[in-house]
């Protein structure tokens, strides 16, 4: 089982985390609400887990340009 991080905006691979066995609550998923669940979190049939995150670049073309938030994608 893995757990591969995504950006949601541009689709860049950030990480993966190769467990055998892992707890939600050490990877904060346990703070998330239900909906953030199930925007964020994709169970795969493999096992392995699929998250949408951010990178910092995309990070910080929302921190310079803030209108972009309300924008699904911004990547052209």
């Amino acid at each position: 089982m893995a757990i591969h991080y995504n950006c949601r905006h541009c689709g860049y691979k950030v990480g993966t985390i190769d467990a055998t066995s892992v707890f939600t609550e050490q990877l904060g998923f346990h703070q998330l609400t239900d909906k953030e669940r199930q925007e964020m979190i994709a169970y795969k049939p493999n096992g392995d887990i699929h998250v949408k995150t951010i990178c910092e670049d995309c990070q910080e073309a929302l921190d310079r340009n803030p209108a972009w938030h309300e924008s699904e994608s911004f990547i052209q």
